[in-house]
C-alpha cells in the first residue's frame, strides 16, 4: 500500500473555479453565492462585540443606514435602523439619500435591489458575500435565456409575460424588465399576475414554483392542470411543446429551502399536539401545506396577524425560525402560544451568515474609511431591472 503521508511527488493540478469558490478564494459575480474571504473577522467569543458594533455605528453617524431583514438573528437585528422584508428595506434605503453607506443585513439579491433603487453616490454593503439565497440561485440568466428560446420554438413566446418574484437576482429582474414583465412580492403576487394576464395569455413565473402555483390556484381560481413546471436541468425544461401551449402558468422549478421543507404531516402533527391551534404559513410553502393551513400570507401578514391575535390564542407558524422565535418571545406575556410548524429546527442558513462578527467587521472597516463588500449592479442590468420594479410599483 502506498504511504500517502510521505508521498512528495508534485502534482500539476489546477483547482477548478468551483473548488476555488468552495475554498472562498475567488468570486463569481453572476452567482448569488459568489464569495471572497472578507479578511480577519473578530472572534465570535469576543465579549466586546456588541460595544464595538455600537461604537463603530456611532462613529459613522448619519453616514450609515443599517437594514435588518426579519429573518436575521437578534444579535444583528438590534443594530438595524429599520426592519422589514426585502422590498420594504430596499425602499427604506432609497428614502435615505443622505446615507453614504447602506449596510444590508440580509442576502445578496436584497442588497442588489437596494443598489438598484438607491442613488449612484450611495454604497451598499453586504457584511458577508456568502449570504446568498438558494431560491435565487435556482434561476440563472443563462438558464432563463435558454427557457425563452424553448418558448420561442414552441411558438408561444409572444404570448408569455414573465413575472419574477422579488427573491431573484438582478439579472433575472433585468430579463423580466426587458421582456415586458414585472416583479412581485408575496404580498402583491395576485395583483401582478392579474396585470400579466391582461398583457398576455400565459405567465412564466420565476423562480419560486410554490408562490406561483399557490397564487394562481388558491387566489385566482385556476386549476393545477393550468400549471406546468419548467425544469432547467432537463432538455426543453422536461416539457413538450404541446404542454407549454396548453399551460397558463409556466412555473420555474425553484423553491425556498426553508419554506419548502414544511409538509402536510407537519400540519397534521401540530393539530394533534395542540388542539385549537391556528396554522399560519407563508405562500412559499408547498401547495398541500397552504391548502391545509388556516391562514396564508407574507412575512408582514404573519407579523400583523399575530399582533392582532387575541390573548391566549395558539399559533403554529410556517416560516423562518428566527422570526418565529422572536414573535413567540414578543407575545409571551399576552399568553399567545406561538410555535414553529415543524418539529425540526429550520433557520435560513445563508441569512444566518450575517452574524455579529461580520457586522462588526463591516462597520469598523467603514468607520476607518475602508469600503468593503460593496454590492454593485452594472448600469444596463440596473436599467432593465428598475423598469420591472417600476411596473410593480405602478400595479393597480
Amino acid at each position: 500500500m502506498r504511504d500517502v503521508t510521505t508521498a512528495q511527488t508534485p502534482l500539476d493540478v489546477q483547482p477548478t473555479p468551483l473548488a476555488l469558490l468552495l475554498l472562498g478564494r475567488e468570486a463569481d459575480p453572476k452567482s448569488e453565492r459568489g464569495v471572497e474571504c472578507p479578511g480577519d473577522l473578530p472572534s465570535p467569543s469576543d465579549p466586546d462585540l456588541v460595544e464595538r458594533a455600537r461604537a463603530a455605528k456611532e462613529k459613522l453617524g448619519d453616514k450609515v443606514f443599517v437594514l435588518g431583514h426579519h429573518y436575521q438573528r437578534d444579535e444583528v437585528i438590534q443594530f438595524a435602523d429599520v426592519t422589514g422584508d426585502s422590498f420594504k428595506l430596499a425602499r427604506d434605503a432609497a428614502a435615505k439619500p443622505e446615507a453614504e453607506y447602506i449596510v444590508f443585513c440580509g442576502v445578496h439579491f436584497m442588497a442588489e435591489s437596494a443598489d438598484i433603487l438607491t442613488g449612484d453616490d450611495q454604497k451598499v454593503v453586504l457584511p458577508d458575500l456568502a449570504a446568498g439565497c438558494s431560491m435565487a440561485d435556482m434561476a440563472t440568466a443563462e438558464q432563463v435565456a435558454e427557457c425563452w428560446d424553448v418558448l420561442t420554438e414552441a411558438g408561444i413566446a409572444e404570448q408569455v409575460v414573465p413575472v419574477s418574484y422579488m427573491n431573484s437576482s438582478a439579472d433575472i429582474k433585468a430579463f423580466t424588465g426587458k421582456h415586458g414583465g414585472t416583479i412581485c412580492t408575496s404580498s402583491n403576487a395576485e395583483r401582478a399576475l392579474k396585470w400579466a394576464f391582461e398583457q398576455g395569455e400565459k405567465v412564466l413565473f420565476l423562480p419560486d414554483q410554490h408562490l406561483g402555483r399557490n397564487t394562481a390556484v388558491r387566489d385566482m381560481g385556476m386549476s393545477l392542470d393550468d400549471c406546468v413546471v419548467y425544469n432547467p436541468h432537463k432538455p426543453n425544461g422536461g416539457l413538450t411543446a404541446e404542454q407549454l401551449r396548453a399551460a397558463k402558468m409556466i412555473l420555474w422549478r425553484g423553491h425556498c429551502s426553508v419554506h419548502g421543507r414544511f409538509s402536510l404531516d407537519s400540519v397534521n402533527d401540530v393539530r394533534e399536539r395542540i388542539p385549537g391551534v391556528n396554522v399560519l404559513v407563508h405562500p412559499e410553502c408547498k401547495h398541500e401545506v397552504v391548502a391545509a393551513a388556516d391562514y396564508v400570507g407574507s412575512t408582514e401578514y404573519i407579523i400583523n396577524t399575530l399582533e392582532a391575535a387575541p390573548a391566549g390564542s395558539k399559533w403554529a407558524i410556517g416560516t423562518e425560525l428566527n422570526l418565529v422565535r422572536r414573535l413567540a418571545n414578543r407575545y409571551a406575556d399576552q399568553g399567545k402560544e406561538i410555535v414553529f410548524l415543524d418539529k425540526t429546527v429550520c433557520f435560513c442558513s445563508t441569512m444566518n451568515r450575517i452574524d455579529l462578527p461580520h457586522l462588526v467587521w463591516a462597520l469598523e472597516s467603514l468607520a476607518e474609511g475602508k469600503l468593503v463588500n460593496q454590492i454593485q449592479v452594472d448600469k444596463e442590468t440596473e436599467s432593465f431591472a428598475k423598469l420591472a420594479l417600476e411596473r410593480m410599483l405602478a400595479l393597480p
